[in-house]
């Protein structure tokens, strides 16, 4: 919206946009913006409260009045639903995955993959590299990676054959699995980084957001991801073949303790 405001005015209409990257609308310098800090997906803040969105909006609109050249403003003020420390709430995850019409585990991952592409995308260019690749696969493959994970999941592709033929894979099958698991989880954890959020997760928190965590009395307290749900069908698969490589690559794919409950190993 930052670069169209220029196209608009150019017309004679004016605008102001609501910005949630400021480095990308400092490098644009829209006519009028209004910074928020806000995650991504929330530019007008709070979600269930009308009265802070709309002080957002006049805040915005304010700007038509104030700005005489281009002008980006801070909002003033904070989000009611945000936690003003770190130390006050634990981390969780601030993405919120929607699910999908199609309810097969190939749709729902391939729905969870593409909602995380452009929060690792934006860690990726912050850090100028990423660890993704390890199976031969170059990041913008990673749809096909998360269709041979899921098709490992559902039974529909062999443990010791490849998988096809369009990548260049580095290992061969059933250690590729590791792999495999090992570049979806180097998306997702790309995709965290990037993400505004109230405190930094450590490696319990990713491995309680990735295969979902439970209280003492057995409550799901905290939902799995898809990936993790693929993953642990992967290893149900693999705790069922006799290939002598079997255990080793599914202690690899899945935690200590994640694997029903259970050492993996």
């Amino acid at each position: 919206m930052s670069a169209l405001g220029h196209y608009i005015e150019r017309s004679g209409v004016a605008s102001v946009a609501i910005s949630l990257v400021r480095e990308q609308s400092e490098q644009v310098a829209p006519p009028r913006a209004l910074w928020v800090p806000f995650p991504l997906g929330r530019p007008l803040g709070s979600a269930t409260d009308p009265e802070f969105q709309k002080n957002v909006m006049r805040q915005a609109f304010a700007l038509l009045e104030s700005a005489s050249e281009p002008t980006l403003a801070d909002y003033e003020g904070d989000d009611p639903n945000v936690a003003p420390s770190d130390d006050e709430q634990p981390w969780v995850c601030p993405l919120n995955l929607a699910v999908p019409i199609d309810e097969s585990l190939t749709s729902r991952l391939s729905g969870e993959v593409a909602s995380l592409r452009p929060w690792a995308m934006q860690t990726r260019k912050a850090r100028g590299r990423t660890l993704f690749g390890a199976t031969g696969a170059a990041p913008e493959q990673v749809d096909d990676v998360a269709a041979v994970i899921a098709a490992l999941a559902e039974g529909d592709a062999s443990l010791t054959e490849p998988p096809g033929d369009t990548i260049e894979w580095r290992f061969e099958m059933p250690l590729l699995i590791r792999h495999l698991a090992d570049d979806l989880r180097t998306h997702y954890h790309e995709a965290i980084a990037a993400q505004p959020g109230t405190g930094t997760p450590d490696h319990d928190d990713l491995n309680d957001w990735m295969f979902g965590a439970h209280t003492d009395d057995g409550t799901l307290s905290v939902p799995g991801t898809v990936l993790g749900e693929a993953l642990l069908a992967i290893a149900d698969r693999l705790t069922d073949s006799d290939h002598p490589m079997a255990p080793f690559v599914r202690g690899f794919i899945i935690p200590e303790g994640r694997y029903h409950g259970g050492a993996a190993f």
